[in-house]
């Protein structure tokens, strides 16, 4: 009995027709990334668990990646790995189970080589990574366990002008892959801070946080009674309650935040960077960007600013992309007082919203340009010679791979999505011609093998 062909719930195959979309997209960021001045850097995918562990807050940590160490079949460890296994079992870490893990996300990594590179990198460093990430989460649509991120990120700047910029990277990138509409709410993690301050529950700033970041979830009456059930006292929960109730334009949001969170210095500060960030005079696409109290990004590292995009709402799915400032992350790597500040895209939810709402143009899916049919060996001589004259000049085109019938290798093409199809048959051959036939438009047409790099390199049917 044969292996059971699939893969892990919460992984994919691509496709040739998905690849080329999603590197279309791929393709557009970095275009833009470039222009902002990013350089690109990849980490590896297995990073030290301990280097991982404590930055992604109690929830994250339960959807890290463990890896087993290598070795623990040895009978003479068996008594020590079954100790160190309960452990584990009951939430305890063990280095002699484990010690290494798929990575999480791109950010904390990125901290990891900048404290490991810290002597020869030029400050700013600006940097934009595209790689998989992994998530022990429970699959669902627009939620996978494999899925690709695009980060961007500026070390060793505390200028709000970086926040600026990437909330205009966002707003390009999805004008240019042509989302007919989205959102870019910002917060400010001060702001939370404060607020927990003034509700009077400041040191329990990470429950609190974890608690509204559901909102969206499970709405409010839920995050209440999760409230009330992790000891918030009423009169805390009304603060917080009147805090989630502040609505209207990003101006009146703001100061409906002042008003409340007055008596925190700390607040106001995080309100007078919402203001900057809001308010910049040349800044682009300001009616996408909206002032959320309710948004927090659920990560323990974030201190100042936080970003979330919001796709179109003509699709359910999550956010798009997310990110925020997170001044302190690599002093836990020993390299202390370097700001930091990033956003993240999420590629395969940005590739969900445009393939649900055919977003993407309809040339991507063609590959091959021109399918040389196969009429014996002497034609296929001729037809290999041309070919290679083509693709010199980066025309696609292929070879049908045995001598059939005609139908079966115009079935070949219209399958592959190939527009053009060239006969070259002994008739043609003897007088160097060659017959070009359009499948989209029925059009075909006879014309010099010598002139048939110049027929499609200078706009004809493709």
């Amino acid at each position: 009995m044969g292996t059971n062909a699939s893969i892990p719930k919460g992984t994919r195959d691509f496709a040739p027709n998905v690849v080329r979309k999603r590197t279309y997209i791929l393709d557009t960021l970095k275009n833009i990334l470039e222009k902002y001045g990013f350089q690109p850097l990849e980490t590896p995918a297995i990073e030290n668990l301990e280097t991982l562990t404590g930055k992604y807050g109690e929830d994250g940590d339960k959807l890290i990646f463990k890896i087993l160490n290598n070795g623990l079949d040895n009978p003479e460890k068996g008594h020590t790995v079954q100790e160190e296994w309960q452990k584990v079992l009951q939430g305890k870490s063990s280095r002699a189970i484990t010690e290494r893990a798929l990575r999480y996300d791109l950010t904390v990594p990125f901290a990891r080589f900048v404290a490991m590179n810290y002597g020869q990198l030029v400050f700013p460093f600006k940097r934009y990574q595209i790689q998989n990430v992994w998530r022990a989460d429970r699959p669902q649509k627009g939620r996978y366990r494999e899925f690709c991120q695009c980060d961007i990120d500026v070390a060793g700047s505390a200028s709000l002008f970086n926040e600026v910029e990437l909330l205009q990277i966002y707003g390009e990138a999805f004008t240019r892959l042509a989302f007919p509409d989205f959102k870019l709410v910002v917060n400010n993690r001060k702001v939370l801070a404060a607020l927990a301050a003034v509700a009077g529950c400041g040191p329990r700033l990470s429950d609190l946080t974890t608690a509204l970041d559901k909102i969206d979830k499970i709405g409010l009456d839920k995050v209440t009674e999760e409230l009330k059930g992790k000891d918030f006292t009423g009169g805390q929960i009304e603060v917080i309650k009147k805090y989630l109730s502040i609505e209207g334009s990003n101006e009146k949001r703001l100061l409906a935040a002042r008003e409340l969170l007055a008596a925190s210095d700390t607040g106001l500060q995080g309100l007078t960077e919402l203001e900057f960030v809001l308010n910049f005079p040349s800044a682009k696409f300001k009616d996408k960007i909206v002032f959320e109290p309710a948004l927090v990004r659920g990560l323990n590292y974030y201190t100042g600013t936080i970003f979330e995009a919001k796709p179109p709402a003509a699709v359910k799915i999550g956010s798009t992309g997310g990110g925020g400032r997170y001044d302190d992350l690599t002093s836990i790597f020993g390299v202390p007082n370097i700001q930091g500040v990033g956003i993240s895209f999420g590629v395969d939810r940005i590739y969900d919203v445009m393939d649900e709402l055919k977003l993407f143009p309809a040339n991507l899916e063609v590959g091959t340009r021109v399918l040389f049919f196969n009429l014996g060996e002497k034609e296929s001589e001729r037809s290999f010679e041309l070919m290679q004259r083509m693709r010199a000049m980066n025309i696609s085109c292929e070879l049908f791979h045995e001598n059939c019938r005609f139908d079966k290798q115009f079935k070949y093409a219209e399958k592959k999505n190939i527009p053009s199809v060239v006969i070259i048959g002994s008739k043609e051959l003897e007088a160097q011609t060659c017959v070009v036939k359009n499948l989209a438009s029925g059009k075909q047409e006879v014309i010099a093998q010598n002139s048939i790099e110049s027929y499609f390199s200078g706009g004809k049917p493709l």
